[in-house]
């Protein structure tokens, strides 16, 4: 499994309806969000420049 297959905030697999990726605002890393962190408005952290984003 890749890290385009894992959500950035929690790690859970990205199969399931409602996930989605997106570039990060600052540095245009991949980020990837799961359903349940997108409806929770979990935060997520940029792995390569540290961003933090809800």
């Amino acid at each position: 499994m890749t890290a385009r297959d894992r959500c950035t905030s929690c790690n859970a697999t990205l199969a399931e309806p409602g996930s989605t990726w997106f570039p990060c605002p600052v540095c245009g890393y991949e980020i990837n969000r799961c359903h349940r962190c997108r409806e929770q408005s979990i935060e997520y952290v940029c792995p390569k420049c540290g961003f933090r984003g809800p």
